[in-house]
């Protein structure tokens, strides 16, 4: 759910005993119990105990993820979850609980998975593993991991990828809808607004008559207009009011188009920045507003040479001073090295300004790679920026027996294809997307699509440099 950072477990769940359109009873029941039952029904109190504790985990993100994004309350079900397994978890009314499995649950009801930088419960898709395969969690591969000594972290690991974290001891509320009452112009609260104006211009990428807005948390004419549009097209009533079904609607909308309800979800990120000015920013500043600005500044640099290249490391260094005072050196500004309001306005518009030129220039394939910007991707992380890295690596390659698998999946084959790049440009072979290999990549990509007498198949593998002959 997009209003909320920090995501709680619920002291009742309210599960559905049936497919979410059937005429079934709805049961409440303390979140605990739930979660037990569901273990008890779907695995072996026999397994290991590492075992165990792995399903308990991914069986509780999974159903924290469905409360979070209110997944059937926003389709105006009166419910959290059902029992059909085709879409839900496997939960048997009024079944036996096994003890072993009962005191694990005490143990870690309030804990569940995330992607690291995340802030949603990582929507664990799981599957036995013998008559159903899935992208997910085994449940008897993750027996077999346990035989083999494996840790219930590395089990998870093993199949969610290497990103993720246990959240530990997250608060127990109450179930409360997101909805808090209408929101029209001039209201008053700046958070359901600025939740608003979020997932507005999320959508509006699909949709792309509603008009973007600035995420300022203010209920102006702008705001109220792209509502209008909004409603209009989902055949809501058009007075520019956020009601209860607008809202539910886009929240809706919102968890469909970023996949939050997906194992591989774009991501609620904990600071979601859209390219607002982020507060002056100087050395020794660190964070998620950082890492967006030494991007941009990144690619500033590639076009205007008076500024120096820099890492994206999220760290506001000596270098990323140095770039700011260059850029303001460039357009007469004070040389503070401080990442101002001023500052950004101009950093914001050349960046906007490169990135128009390039999409009219480049192709829809090229488009999908040009910006990555993700550090530390590594074996069995999945999602869209692998997927980007992928095209990447693909592009700058002219032997095609040697393109690996666009999948978004960090795979053995994407690991070695880092590995060559990196010794191929002399870097030390992680096999991992950190900031030296980062930088490496923008900068051979940018070489091959600079000049546009060379195509993506021209690239030789191997970076051109003074003195090379062939």
């Amino acid at each position: 759910m997009p209003t909320t950072i920090i995501p709680f477990i619920p002291k009742y769940i309210t599960v559905h005993l049936g497919a979410p359109s059937s005429n079934a009873q709805d049961v409440t029941l303390p979140f605990p119990d739930y979660i037990k039952n569901v273990a008890s029904s779907e695995i072996y109190p026999t397994w290991d105990e590492s075992a165990i504790t792995a399903n308990v985990y991914a069986q509780i993100s999974f159903a924290v993820n469905r409360v979070y994004n209110e997944f059937y309350v926003s389709q105006g079900y009166p419910f959290n979850i059902t029992n059909s397994t085709a879409i839900d978890q496997k939960f048997i009314y009024g079944r036996n609980i096994f003890e072993n499995i009962s005191n694990i649950v005490d143990e870690i009801f309030d804990s569940y998975i995330r992607r690291i930088g995340f802030a949603e419960p990582l929507a664990t898709k799981y599957c036995n593993g013998t008559t159903v395969m899935c992208d997910g969690l085994s449940q008897w591969g993750s027996q077999s991991l346990a035989e083999q000594g494996r840790t219930s972290v590395e089990i998870l690991r093993y199949y969610y990828g290497n990103n993720i974290e246990i959240v530990s001891d997250a608060p127990i509320n109450e179930i409360r809808n997101s909805y808090n009452g209408p929101l029209s112009i001039g209201s008053s609260n700046p958070r359901d607004v600025a939740t608003v104006q979020v997932i507005l211009n999320r959508v509006s990428e699909d949709y792309p008559l509603i008009p973007k807005l600035t995420v300022d948390g203010v209920f102006g004419e702008s705001t109220r207009d792209a509502v209008i549009v909004f409603q209009d097209i989902f055949n809501l009533s058009p007075d520019g009011i956020v009601g209860k079904s607008t809202w539910y609607k886009l929240i809706y909308l919102y968890t469909g188009m970023t996949g939050l309800s997906e194992l591989n979800s774009e991501g609620q990120k904990y600071f979601n920045s859209p390219f607002e000015y982020p507060n002056s920013i100087e050395l020794g500043d660190s964070g998620e507003n950082v890492s967006v600005s030494q991007y941009l500044l990144q690619v500033v640099s590639w076009f205007y040479p008076q500024i120096p290249t820099i890492e994206i490391t999220g760290v506001f260094d000596e270098a990323t001073q140095n770039a700011t005072k260059q850029l303001q050196k460039q357009y007469n500004l004070p040389e503070t090295g401080i990442l101002d309001a001023t500052t950004w306005d101009y950093l914001y518009r050349i960046f906007v300004g490169i990135r128009t030129s390039l999409d009219s220039a480049i192709s829809p394939i090229e488009k999908e790679a040009e910006y990555l910007s993700t550090l530390n991707l590594s074996y069995g992380d999945t999602g869209n920026e692998v997927q980007n890295l992928q095209k990447r690596l693909n592009s700058i390659t002219t032997n095609q027996g040697e393109k690996i698998l666009e999948n978004g999946v960090f795979t053995r084959q994407t690991r070695m294809r880092i590995m060559d790049f990196q010794k191929n440009n002399n870097l030390t072979q992680t096999g991992i997307l950190d900031a030296p290999t980062l930088t490496a990549l923008n900068r051979v990509y940018r070489s091959v699509f600079s000049n546009n007498s060379v195509t993506p198949n021209q690239y030789p593998k191997n970076e051109l440099k003074q003195g090379d002959m062939d």
